[in-house]
């Protein structure tokens, strides 16, 4: 398929783990997002090395439960929207996607009918 890579080069994070919690894809942004824990060699390696205690069992919560997790964060003066979401391939759980992107200081709202 020509479009297999359409997400590495995308200006958002995105991180996928298999539903034992091992990172299994990192698109460029996410690599570089995780860069001071390791970047592409996270890759293989289990989110729980780096979740621990009420974040480890969050994570491990999401992974046995399949909810959506949505937050938002802010670091250094910079927020964020976190968007974690089970994936399925053939109608089967496959493990987490993880979308992480910077927030604009003022976000338009608009409610439509």
């Amino acid at each position: 398929m020509p479009y297999d890579n359409w997400t590495k080069e995308l200006p958002f994070a995105i991180t996928v783990c298999d539903k034992d919690g091992k990172i299994i894809v990192m698109n460029d942004k996410s690599v570089k997002t995780f860069e001071k824990y390791g970047g592409e060699q996270l890759l293989g390696h289990s989110l729980f090395d780096c979740h621990k205690g009420e974040t480890g069992e969050k994570l491990a919560s999401l992974l046995s439960s399949g909810n959506t997790n949505c937050y938002t964060i802010e670091k250094a003066g910079n927020r964020k929207m976190i968007y974690q979401s089970p994936w399925f391939e053939n109608g089967h759980y496959m493990g987490f996607v993880e979308l992480s992107f910077q927030l604009p200081s003022e976000i338009p709202h608009f409610v439509r009918s």
